[in-house]
C-alpha cells in the first residue's frame, strides 16, 4: 500500500506542477499580449495626434485669423512683425520687444529742457500736464510718467501717486519701452500686483524686463514653456523650414515643438509630452533617442514592451502586476482543475487506504475464524479418538468426554450459524419474523444459556412494560453476543450485569461489565464488520469481529439504536433502545 500511495502522490504532484506551469505560461503570454496591444494602441494614438496637429498647423499658418486656442498647449504664429500667442497669457515674456508704437522723444524735448537745463520743475510740470491731454495714448503715457517724476522731486508724493495711477490706466501702452501699467504699479510700490501680473503674462515684456521687475527665482517648470517659445522663435529667425518637429529641453524638461510654414508665416505648436499619456495610465512613459525620460514615470524592474513612435520610444510596463479579467478567468479555471485533481487524488488515496484496511480486517477475520474453528475441531478430534480407541475405561470420564463433545459441537454450530446469519444480513437476505415478545422472559432465557460456574450474571428488571414487537431469534442472537463479549472482555471480574427498564416510549436493555474498556477513538469503529479493539487484540481475547456488527444490524432492523459508554480499565455499558408497546 505504501508504494501505491507514493506512486499516487508522485503522479498528483507532477500533474499539479505541470498544470501550474501551464497556467503560469498562459498567464504570462496573456500579460505579454496585453502589454503589446497597449503599446500598439498608445503608439497609434500618438502618431494620429501628431498627424492631426500637423494638419491643423498647416491651416493656421495659411490663415492665422482662424487660429484657435489649442487644448493643453501653446500656439505661436510667427511673422515679420513678431509673434502672436494662443491662448494669450501663457508666455511670461517674449523673445522680442513689443511692436506697440512709443511717443517720439522730441515730443517731450521742451518740457525736459525746462526740467533739467532750466531747473524749473513747476514750468516742466505744467508742460507735462498739457501733453497728458494729448489724444495719442503713447504721448499721454510719456507725459504722466514724467509728471510723476517731477512731482516726486518737488516733494509731492501724493500727487506723484495720483499721476502714476493715471499712467496705469493706459495698460500696455509703451513708455520707455515698457508697458505703462507695469511702470506705474512698480512706481507705486505695488509689488504683489506686479508679481501677479508678470506671472500671469499680462504684459508684453522681454526677458530682461521680466527679470528686472521680478528679481526672485521662479521654478523651471513655470519658465519652461516661455523658454521653449524663445527657442522656437530663434530657430525660425535663423533658419526657417517649412515643416518639422523636435524636442526642446529646458532645465531637464522636454517640450515638443511642431511647426508648419506658409506665406511667410509659421505656426508653431508647443506641447508637453505628458499630454500624450493622459489616457495611458501609470504604466507608460516616453524616452528620446538618447534614452532620457521625456514623459511619464519609468518602472524599472517591471515587465516592459517598447515601441518607436516619432521622436521618442514608448515604454509600457505591467506596473500593477494584476491579472486582467481574462487572466483571472484562466486562473480560476486552473484552480478549479487543480482542486478537482487534488480532491480526486485524496479520495482515491482514501479509497485505497480503506480497501487495504478492509483487506487487512478480512485477513484478520480469516485468521480469527480459523482459530475459532481450530479450537473446537481439535477438541472434538481428541475426544473422539480417545473414545474410539477405548483409552478411557472409566464410565464417568467417558461421560465427561461425551459432554465435552456436545459442548464443542454446539460451540462450532453457533460459530457457523453466526457467520451464516452475518452473511445474510450483509446481503440483505435475512428475514425477520416480528411478534409480541416479553423482553424480560427473553433476556432471562438467554442469560440461562450461559450460567458459568465461576462467574455471575446479575439480572435486574421489572415485568411491567417489557412487551415489544421483535424477532425473538434475532434479538436472542444480539443479546447473546453482548453478554458473551461482556464475559470475554472482563475475565478477571466476578460479575456482569444485564438490566432492562422502560424509558418513555422505548425499552432499554443494558449489558454492563467492568472489563478492559474501549478507547474513545475506537467506539464507532468496533461496530464495523471485522473490526476488533486494540485492547482486545493486546489481551489476546478470541473473537471474529462480526458480533457487534450483527448487533447493530439487528437493532436497526427493529427500529432501535445501540449506545456505548466505556472507559479504558473501568468497563463498558452497551444500551439497546427498542420501541416498546403499551405498558401493561
Amino acid at each position: 500500500m505504501r508504494r501505491l500511495l507514493v506512486v499516487l502522490v508522485a503522479i498528483t504532484v507532477v500533474s499539479a506542477a505541470a498544470l501550474g506551469w501551464l497556467g503560469w505560461k498562459l498567464l504570462e503570454q496573456d500579460r505579454r499580449e496585453r502589454l503589446e496591444n497597449a503599446a500598439d494602441r498608445i503608439a497609434a494614438g500618438l502618431n494620429s495626434a501628431l498627424a492631426e496637429a500637423g494638419e491643423r498647423l498647416s491651416g493656421w499658418a495659411a490663415a492665422p485669423e482662424d487660429a484657435e486656442d489649442p487644448e493643453g498647449g501653446l500656439l505661436l504664429i510667427f511673422n515679420s512683425q513678431g509673434l502672436t500667442a494662443h491662448p494669450s497669457g501663457r508666455l511670461l515674456y517674449y523673445p522680442h520687444p513689443s511692436p506697440e508704437p512709443e511717443a517720439p522723444a522730441q515730443v517731450f524735448a521742451a518740457a525736459e529742457a525746462a526740467e533739467f537745463r532750466e531747473v524749473s520743475p513747476e514750468r516742466a510740470a505744467d508742460m507735462y500736464r498739457k501733453l497728458a491731454e494729448s489724444p495719442v495714448a503713447a504721448v499721454r503715457a510719456g507725459a504722466w510718467m514724467r509728471l510723476a517724476r517731477v512731482l516726486r522731486k518737488t516733494g509731492r508724493p501724493d500727487a506723484a501717486l495720483a499721476a502714476s495711477a493715471r499712467l496705469a490706466e493706459l495698460g500696455g501702452t509703451l513708455v520707455a519701452g515698457t508697458p505703462a501699467e507695469l511702470v506705474a504699479r512698480h512706481a507705486r510700490g505695488e509689488t504683489t500686483a506686479v508679481e501677479q501680473g508678470l506671472l500671469a503674462g499680462r504684459w508684453h515684456v522681454t526677458r530682461g524686463q521680466f527679470d528686472f521687475y521680478l528679481p526672485r527665482a521662479i521654478p523651471p517648470e513655470t519658465r519652461g514653456l516661455t523658454e521653449a517659445a524663445a527657442a522656437a522663435w530663434a530657430e525660425w529667425k535663423q533658419s526657417p523650414t517649412p515643416r518639422g518637429q523636435r524636442l526642446a529641453w529646458v532645465e531637464n524638461r522636454a517640450y515638443l515643438l511642431l511647426w508648419r510654414a506658409a506665406a511667410g508665416r509659421q505656426a508653431t505648436l508647443i506641447l508637453e509630452p505628458d499630454a500624450f499619456l493622459k489616457e495611458s495610465g501609470d504604466g507608460a512613459w516616453l524616452t528620446d533617442s538618447e534614452g532620457r525620460l521625456v514623459a511619464g514615470r519609468s518602472a524599472p524592474g517591471s515587465r516592459t514592451v517598447a515601441r518607436a513612435a516619432g521622436l521618442w520610444t514608448i515604454h509600457v510596463a505591467d506596473a500593477d502586476g494584476r491579472f486582467p479579467a481574462r487572466g483571472r478567468l484562466v486562473l480560476l479555471g486552473l484552480a478549479v482543475m487543480l482542486m478537482f485533481l487534488l480532491a480526486g487524488s485524496y479520495f482515491i488515496a482514501r479509497a485505497i487506504r480503506r480497501e487495504v484496511a478492509v483487506a487487512r480486517l478480512q485477513s484478520d477475520f480469516v485468521s480469527a475464524v480459523s482459530h475459532e474453528f481450530r479450537t473446537p475441531l481439535t477438541s472434538i478430534r481428541q475426544f473422539s479418538e480417545m473414545l474410539l480407541f477405548d483409552r478411557t475405561p472409566e464410565e464417568t470420564r467417558r461421560r465427561a468426554y461425551y459432554e465435552a463433545l456436545v459442548k464443542e459441537s454446539r460451540r462450532l454450530q453457533r460459530l457457523v450459524e453466526t457467520l451464516l446469519n452475518f452473511g445474510k444480513m450483509e446481503a440483505g437476505a435475512r428475514q425477520y419474523r416480528f411478534e409480541q415478545v416479553d423482553a424480560g422472559a427473553l433476556i432471562e432465557q438467554v442469560v440461562a444459556e450461559f450460567a458459568p460456574a465461576d462467574r455471575r450474571i446479575e439480572v435486574a428488571g421489572g415485568r411491567n412494560g417489557a412487551s415489544i414487537q421483535a424477532d425473538p431469534e434475532a434479538l436472542s442472537v444480539a443479546l447473546r453476543n453482548l453478554i458473551d463479549n461482556a464475559l470475554k472482555y472482563s475475565p478477571d471480574r466476578p460479575s456482569i450485569w444485564v438490566e432492562w427498564s422502560r424509558e418513555g416510549e422505548r425499552l432499554a436493555i443494558r449489558v454492563r461489565d467492568e472489563g478492559i474498556g474501549i478507547p474513545a477513538a475506537e467506539r464507532k469503529l468496533i461496530f464495523e464488520k471485522f473490526a476488533r479493539g486494540s485492547a482486545a487484540v493486546a489481551a489476546k481475547v478470541r473473537g471474529t469481529g462480526v458480533g457487534l456488527a450483527m448487533v447493530r444490524h439487528i437493532v436497526a432492523a427493529h427500529g432501535g439504536e445501540i449506545q456505548l459508554e466505556s472507559e479504558p480499565g473501568k468497563g463498558s455499558t452497551f444500551t439497546v433502545l427498542l420501541p416498546a408497546g403499551k405498558a401493561s
